[in-house]
C-alpha cells in the first residue's frame, strides 16, 4: 500500500458511509481515481467490507466475557471442528485460535451473568473435546477505531 491507499483506508475507517466524491475531495484527487483505488483495495482484500458499529447492549448482550479453552486431542480435525462449532454458537462473537497454553479464546456476549453461567455449563462443559476453560468477564472495552499500518522493518 502506498501513502494514498493508506489515506483512503484511514478515512474509510473513520467514516465508511461518506460518498466517493467526499472521499476524493478530502484526498485532493479526482473522484474517478478515488473510485478505482477503493475498488483495487477491495479486490486485493485490504477492504473486506463495511459495517455498522452497534452497542452490544442494544443486541441484549450486556455482559461480555473472554473464555480461554483447551481441547484434546490436539489435531487438525478437532481444532477445525471446534472452531466451526464455536463460531455457530449464538453467544459467541469471535473465535481466536491460539498458540500457547490455551487453544482458543472465545469472545462471548450474553444477556447477564446467569446466561453466561448457563453458556459455560450447558454449552462448553458438556463438550467431550474440552478439557478445561477459564472465563474473564469484560468490564470495559476500549477499541482503537482507526488502526494504522505499521512500518516495514
Amino acid at each position: 500500500m502506498d501513502e494514498l491507499d493508506s489515506a483512503i483506508v484511514r478515512l474509510l475507517q473513520t467514516d465508511a458511509r461518506q460518498s466517493n466524491r467526499e472521499l476524493a475531495r478530502q484526498l485532493g484527487i479526482a473522484p474517478s481515481t478515488c473510485l478505482e483505488r477503493v475498488r483495487a483495495l477491495t479486490r486485493r482484500g485490504v477492504i473486506r467490507g463495511y459495517h455498522a458499529d452497534i452497542d452490544p447492549a442494544a443486541l441484549n448482550r450486556g455482559v461480555q466475557a473472554m473464555v480461554s479453552v483447551q481441547v484434546r486431542p490436539l489435531s487438525r480435525a478437532v481444532i477445525n471442528a471446534f472452531k466451526t462449532s464455536a463460531a455457530e454458537m449464538p453467544e459467541v462473537l469471535s473465535v481466536f485460535v491460539l498458540a500457547g497454553g490455551d487453544d482458543f479464546l472465545l469472545h462471548v456476549g450474553v444477556q447477564d451473568l446467569d446466561h453466561l453461567h448457563g453458556f459455560l455449563l450447558d454449552r462448553l462443559s458438556k463438550r467431550k473435546e474440552i478439557v478445561g476453560f477459564r472465563t474473564s468477564v469484560v468490564f470495559q472495552q476500549v477499541q482503537k477505531a482507526v488502526p494504522t499500518r505499521l512500518e516495514d522493518t
